[in-house]
């Protein structure tokens, strides 16, 4: 599998809590943090939903 590394770029103050969970999950709690995870379905379609606060990083 091919690993991805995701960095968040935005802040999460004035997200729903559901986003902030899913920062959460990826574990992203700060900004300008990376994390690298795997790229199955399940990390994908949680990048997908706070597409918005994320950056992939290559």
């Amino acid at each position: 599998m091919e690993t991805i590394k995701i960095k968040q770029v935005k802040s999460r103050i004035k997200c729903p809590a559901t986003q902030k969970k899913t920062l959460d999950a990826l574990g992203l709690k700060k900004l300008n943090r990376v994390v690298e995870h795997k790229a199955t379905p399940q990390i994908m379609g949680m990048i997908a939903k706070v597409k918005h606060l994320i950056a992939v990083v290559e």
